[in-house]
């Protein structure tokens, strides 16, 4: 952990309501194409803001395996229920460079307002890349630095979405950007 990890000792961050109208999760699943049968690792997943939703867009035959590295939040996140019909879902304590997670196992890995907290970018990638199986997708959501806070993190932690891109393209992986919500945006690569 730095200094711009979020800390398990503002969960309840994470779960106020007002977050779902400045990030409305279903405008990210939207934009992410979720489909019934997908398996998805949601990587620094927090108390399960995103892997909750996915989970019901991915139905009974997906699964979503919900990576932190703080077994706090990983236990807030086993506390909520799911909905019916929802994918599985798999608390994994792990970091976003070691998640523990098979190979080529997942059609999305997501990265969801973590990719500010993280060191090692190059070795974020490395591990993502592992992880998506063939025609799969990677997709980063994070903070805008063209907007005012709060909420988030401050703005000098943020890393701009078109710095995301260029560190995509330069391990030559295709990628595109959108905003979605009013503070993020959301980096997708190519199948």
């Amino acid at each position: 952990m730095n200094e711009r990890t979020f800390h398990h000792q503002h969960a309840h961050k994470l779960d106020d309501p007002e977050r779902k109208t400045w990030l409305p999760v279903d405008e990210v699943a939207k934009a992410l194409g979720i489909q019934p049968g997908q398996d998805i690792a949601d990587v620094g997943a927090g108390t399960g803001y995103f892997a909750l939703p996915f989970a019901a867009a991915a139905g009974t035959g997906g699964w979503v395996a919900a990576v932190d590295m703080q077994p706090e939040m990983l236990a807030l996140l086993r506390d909520k229920p799911a909905e019916a019909g929802a994918a599985a879902i798999a608390s994994v304590l792990g970091t976003a460079t070691k998640t523990g997670l098979a190979s080529s196992a997942f059609d999305l890995v997501f990265l969801g307002n973590v990719w500010h907290e993280l060191d090692d970018l190059d070795a974020v990638i490395a591990e993502a890349r592992r992880l998506v199986r063939p025609g799969g997708r990677i997709a980063i959501l994070d903070w805008r630095k063209d907007v005012t806070q709060p909420p988030g993190p401050p703005l000098d932690h943020r890393i701009a979405e078109g710095a995301v891109l260029e560190r995509l393209r330069s391990q030559g992986i295709s990628a595109g950007a959108k905003h979605v919500g009013k503070y993020s945006y959301l980096v997708l690569t190519a199948p």
